[in-house]
């Protein structure tokens, strides 16, 4: 195809895909855009699903547009409806026995839970959706003794919402410290004592072997043989991009879609928010994030260079993303892996800074109630300020 494209379809109807859609409105394109929606929702804020939802405090759809500015999009949206294949010879997606024509392919169908292996019963859960914190809120109403399997963020933030309602808890890690991998060990296990000072018991080394009960779940098998009182189970190991539909495409499907640092994954076809990878230019990588600023930044930024793909610019943005756990906010940016080199107050202190540097440059940093400096920090890393220049910049 030369020229701009007049037909734009877009797999995902989440925050990347509602951005690549307001992103094409707000340009100026006047053609067909065809949304396509798994769930039968117009698109809808996940954060708050393991946040202040799980607790009674959210509403219980946390749309992110309202039902005028949804209209004045101007949007044939297929909501309820899942997309089976795409055929990027004869540009065209298939759902179920529709095929829907494409000038420009725009992919933005996120994640899926990962499960325990072996049977489930009622009484467990995973949280990806808005009907997954529903069933999940009912239960905390209902339950005595919660178990959540995975104490990263998604587990953290799950175990705090049930503790403010008074349920027992206690968290398996199958790791030797949790958030080894997005905070670095020392990080992660300053950010686990948080379970302990709020009542919630944590055992890491720990992995789940087996789900007990007859029709509901009612503990859980471990590795060791030992066993553990359950009356509800919330699984929290992460997740798993949704490129099942893309099979046969020729796409790179290798832990998400492979795009280029534009975020074009073929001709014709982007990618954008928790299932593109892409090599990012600031710290010389290719990743993949699950993060909501991230999202929403990846679909505008597709929908710009799809528009005028001859002068399609690289996505580049600094990594952010936040969390609350017992009314601690945690805020991270760039990327804090390994050992931080410097850390400003106590680790178990009210509020702390860590740095973290790679060679001359400051790459990362995560806050634990520091609101206000987070975003200098981002700033830092985005322009690759030199470590010693960075620390004389940074708030203290």
């Amino acid at each position: 195809m030369t020229g701009p494209p007049s037909h734009v379809v877009v797999v995902g109807a989440s925050l990347a895909g509602l951005h690549a859609v307001r992103g094409l409105r707000r340009r100026g394109f006047s053609g067909r855009i065809v949304l396509v929606g798994a769930e039968h929702y117009r698109p809808y804020d996940r954060p708050p699903l393991s946040k202040e939802f799980l607790w009674g405090r959210a509403e219980p759809t946390p749309y992110l547009i309202d039902e005028q500015d949804w209209d004045a999009l101007d949007v044939d949206a297929r909501l309820g409806v899942t997309a089976t294949s795409v055929d990027r010879h004869s540009r065209r997606v298939a759902l179920g026995d529709e095929d829907l024509s494409y000038d420009a392919l725009v992919i933005a169908t996120g994640l899926k839970a990962r499960q325990l292996p072996g049977r489930t019963l009622p009484g467990v859960h995973t949280l990806r959706g808005v009907g997954d914190a529903r069933n999940i809120r009912e239960a905390l109403d209902r339950a005595t003794r919660l178990v959540v399997v995975g104490a990263g963020f998604i587990g953290a933030e799950v175990a705090s919402a049930a503790r403010r309602l008074g349920v027992h808890t206690t968290i398996l890690e199958a790791a030797a410290t949790p958030l080894r991998d997005a905070v670095g060990p020392t990080a992660g296990a300053a950010l686990a004592r948080l379970h302990a000072r709020h009542g919630v018991e944590l055992h890491c080394d720990t992995a789940v072997s087996e789900i007990l009960g007859g029709d509901r779940v009612a503990g859980l098998r471990l590795a060791d043989g030992s066993q553990l009182a359950a009356d509800l189970v919330v699984v929290g190991i992460g997740a798993i991009p949704e490129t099942d539909w893309l099979a046969g495409s020729g796409l790179d499907l290798n832990d998400g879609v492979l795009c280029d640092a534009t975020l074009k994954a073929a001709d014709g076809v982007w990618a954008a928010g928790d299932i593109a990878r892409w090599p990012n230019p600031t710290f010389g990588t290719t990743m993949r994030l699950e993060h909501w600023t991230n999202a929403m930044q990846q679909g505008d930024h597709v929908a710009a260079n799809l528009l005028d793909p001859e002068h399609a610019t690289e996505f580049a943005e600094v990594p952010y993303f936040w969390s609350e756990w017992y009314g601690q906010f945690i805020q991270c940016v760039g990327m804090p892996m390994g050992e931080p080199a410097l850390v400003v107050g106590d680790w178990d202190a009210e509020e702390f800074v860590a740095l973290y540097r790679d060679g001359e440059r400051l790459v990362g940093a995560l806050t634990v109630n520091r609101r206000r400096d987070i975003m200098r920090y981002r700033r830092l890393i985005g322009a690759r300020t030199a470590w010693d220049a960075a620390l004389a910049a940074a708030p203290r």
